[in-house]
């Protein structure tokens, strides 16, 4: 059986609605997702559930790499294309990036959100200036010769690696 296959406005539709749906449930902010195949055949529709489900990471984005990748028995998502609402917060466009997939279509710019309320700036100032701002964040190295030492192992394994 053949899937269907949607225009790109209509598969953004479909993450408006879902994130419409889900926003006016209180259960996420107006951030929705889709992930299409090479073929255009839908693997996920998600939104964001941070708020019901108490999870930060509980981004429209991470939740239909989820799917997607459950859909397809696969970690790579490489030639899919991920349709998102708004510009992926810096979480997410690293997990886009792990997932391969190389192409996103995002609705409103980061300046839509902030304008709203949402704080993505903060986080890509702090990547652009080194990572050394103390008040946001402390990132510290330890205990690197006992964490080499089970990465060796891993490596001496012959492991898949992703």
């Amino acid at each position: 059986m053949i899937k269907p296959t949607y225009s790109s406005q209509e598969i953004m539709q479909k993450a408006i609605d879902k994130a419409q749906m889900t926003m006016n449930e209180n259960i996420g902010g107006p951030f929705g997702a889709v992930i299409v195949n090479q073929t255009g055949a839908i693997l996920a529709i998600t939104s964001n559930s941070v708020l019901a489900d108490h999870d930060p990471t509980a981004h429209a984005e991470i939740k239909a790499i989820r799917e997607a990748a459950q859909a397809i028995k696969s970690h790579d998502l490489s030639g899919c294309t991920l349709y998102t609402t708004a510009y992926p917060c810096p979480m997410c466009l690293g997990a886009i990036m792990w997932a391969n997939i190389k192409n996103v279509v995002y609705g409103c710019r980061p300046k839509d959100a902030d304008e709203i309320g949402f704080r993505d700036d903060f986080m890509y100032d702090f990547i652009q200036s080194g990572m050394n701002d103390t008040t946001l964040l402390t990132i510290s190295e330890e205990h690197r010769d006992e964490c080499r030492k089970l990465f060796k192992e891993y490596q001496a394994k012959h492991k898949e690696l992703y």
